[in-house]
């Protein structure tokens, strides 16, 4: 238990707009838990969040939050 307590956390905003990207794109942005643009979400820092996140940084703003 004390491993999923030290895990990080990042907080991600989408600041573009999904409109007229890719499909797998859009899935990400759905993925993370956003919905619309200025939507802030604070995610668990996984190695598949990370990878949906690096898929998309173009439209996010990401930044890590103290545990």
């Amino acid at each position: 238990m004390e491993n999923q307590s030290a895990k990080g956390q990042l907080r991600v905003k989408l600041v573009r707009s999904v409109h007229g990207r890719l499909k797998d794109h859009q899935a990400c942005v759905r993925g993370l838990g956003l919905r619309r643009m200025h939507q802030a979400v604070t995610v668990e820092d996984t190695p598949s969040i990370r990878g949906m996140i690096n898929k998309i940084s173009y439209m996010l703003e990401v930044e890590e939050v103290g545990a």
